[in-house]
């Protein structure tokens, strides 16, 4: 990764459609996120869906749900993000979601063995299916028999979409800033490379 090849867009150069993105974006995700950012610095992958503007309106909206109001709770949330950050090398989503997963109570041991491509050990019940599930759906490409058995018993059949949801809803952002070459925040450490 060198240059980004999408900087950001100063607000005073949007067209009245980005505009329009930029405020409802604030308007959902304030609640959450606090004040509008400072001109200019509107980071991440929003920064890169900004150039079109639709997409973002519906792709922050479907966002909204999955990280705030969805059946998996921000703990079983996180992780999947973390796998999915990783199986990317996704270095902003990394970035953001790491700190948030310990916030959240993911241990640093288990951080840190996602980071390095390994099983971490020490793994809750919970944790353990959710791993399997998003690892499974993101090597594979499908889920075992044994592992949907297992997530739907503890997670339910909406359970089951909605982390599914969670895995190709950050895909898609995973993606998105890779494409664009999104940077991590100055302080920010980029992911180990893997063999590809």
């Amino acid at each position: 990764m060198t240059t980004p090849r999408m900087p950001p867009i100063e607000p005073s150069a949007y067209s009245p459609e980005q505009k329009q993105a930029y405020d409802d974006f604030y308007a959902t995700r304030g609640k959450h996120l606090g004040a509008a950012p400072a001109p200019g610095s509107f980071a991440g992958p929003w920064g890169v869906f900004i150039r079109s503007p639709e997409l973002m309106t519906l792709t922050q909206k479907m966002g909204e749900y999955l990280r705030y109001r969805c059946d998996i709770s921000g703990r079983l949330s996180e992780l999947a993000i973390l796998l999915v950050a990783r199986h990317w090398t996704a270095d902003f989503e990394w970035h953001a979601h790491a700190k948030i997963a310990l916030k959240e109570g993911i241990s640093q041991d288990i951080v840190n063995a996602i980071a390095e491509a390994r099983r971490p050990d020490g793994l809750k019940e919970d944790e353990q299916i959710i791993y399997d599930y998003v690892s499974e759906i993101l090597v594979t490409r499908r889920v075992s028999d044994a592992t949907y058995a297992k997530a739907k018993a503890k997670f339910g059949e909406k359970g089951l979409v909605d982390i599914c949801g969670v895995t190709g809803y950050y895909s898609l952002l995973a993606m998105t800033m890779n494409m664009a070459r999104v940077a991590v925040p100055e302080g920010g450490v980029r992911m180990t490379r893997l063999p590809e």
